[in-house]
């Protein structure tokens, strides 16, 4: 049965790792970022924030190995970048999608594991905690680097958007001034329970294949 186990668990660790990069590629385009300062910048924080941490968790206490978030956080990077290759193929910028910057939270998840003595509870707690107050102020240094999301929206349509949905020059300032206070205290609030799911579903996945 340890086949059995171990194969249910990367299993699931690769259907989130694809996951998130389906995720990435439908919220990380031009278009989504048409407003991507304000209200779609906190949206795109919370849900990457608690894929990362739902995923990351479950596989590092899975193996019971420090630094094995910071592994996980780079396969959902590395496969990101070759869906990228793909819209490049198709005649986008190669930053078409942009790469969400996880690997630096996925490494604070680690450290904290490392740190507590491979506390769990310590991990969702401490953990969740700064894989959300970390990520929103990662990306935001990440797009300050990208050519002007609002211009290339313009230049580079999405095909399979419906006309009505072409890029509107955004309200600056219309809801709030600090999307990235705003993404990094909603994600940290959510990561917590997220990943407390994900060293949920260990425990689960083990009591379902013991069974």
């Amino acid at each position: 049965m340890v086949w059995l186990r171990r194969t249910t668990h990367y299993l699931f660790i690769v259907v989130v790792a694809v996951n998130s990069t389906l995720l990435t590629i439908n919220a990380g385009d031009y278009i989504f970022y048409t407003d991507w300062a304000w209200t779609s910048f906190v949206v795109f924080s919370i849900s990457q924030s608690t894929m990362l941490v739902v995923g990351a968790i479950y596989y590092m206490l899975f193996t019971g190995v420090p630094g094995t978030a910071t592994y996980y956080a780079t396969i959902m990077t590395i496969y990101t970048w070759v869906a990228k290759g793909a819209w490049f193929a198709l005649g986008y910028p190669y930053d078409f999608v942009v790469t969400p910057v996880w690997i630096p939270s996925a490494m604070l998840l680690d450290l904290t594991y490392w740190a507590t003595r491979r506390n769990k509870h310590a991990a969702i707690i401490i953990g969740g905690t700064l894989v959300g107050l970390s990520l929103p102020i990662f990306n935001m240094i990440n797009l300050l680097l990208v050519r002007d999301p609002l211009e290339m929206a313009f230049k580079y349509p999405r095909p399979t958007l419906p006309p009505y949905m072409t890029p509107i020059e955004p309200q600056v300032g219309k809801f709030y001034n600090s999307p990235v206070a705003l993404g990094s205290g909603a994600a940290a609030v959510l990561s917590v329970p997220i990943a407390a799911l994900g060293a949920k579903l260990n425990t689960w996945t083990y009591r379902w294949m013991a069974a």
